[in-house]
C-alpha cells in the first residue's frame, strides 16, 4: 500500500469516526488526487479552522474555482459546517476530508467524474 493509499484510508477513518459520515471511497479517492502534493505536506494537508484568512483560500481556490459555485454567504456557511462537522476541538482537519464534505454538501461530485 502507497502512501497515498494510506492517507486516503486514513481520511475515510475520519469521515467515519470523527464526523459520523460513510465515505464513497471512489469520490474521496478522486478529491484527495486532486488536493495534489499538499497532501505530503503537514501544514498544507490541513485546513486552519480558527484562520479566517485560511477559510477564506478554502472558499476561493476550492469552492469558486474548483467546485465552480458563486461566491455568497452560503459558501463560508457551508465551511463552517464542515469544520463543526469534523469537531472544532479537533486539531487536524485534514483538507481532502474537508474539500470531501463541501463535495458532497454542494452535490458537485460531477466535478470529479
Amino acid at each position: 500500500m502507497g502512501k497515498r493509499d494510506e492517507l486516503i484510508a486514513k481520511y475515510a477513518e475520519d469521515l467515519k469516526g470523527k464526523c459520523g459520515l460513510d465515505p464513497d471511497m471512489d469520490l474521496l479517492t478522486k478529491v484527495t488526487i486532486g488536493c495534489g502534493p499538499a497532501i505530503y505536506d503537514a501544514d498544507a494537508s490541513t485546513v486552519a479552522a480558527s484562520q479566517e484568512a485560511e477559510l477564506e483560500t478554502v472558499k476561493n481556490n476550492f469552492l469558486v474555482k474548483k467546485l465552480g459555485l458563486s461566491d455568497g454567504p452560503e459558501l463560508m456557511e457551508a465551511i463552517n459546517k464542515a469544520m463543526e462537522t469534523y469537531g472544532m476541538s479537533e486539531r487536524n482537519k485534514y483538507r481532502a476530508v474537508v474539500y470531501y464534505m463541501l463535495t458532497k454538501h454542494f452535490g458537485k461530485e460531477s466535478v470529479y467524474s
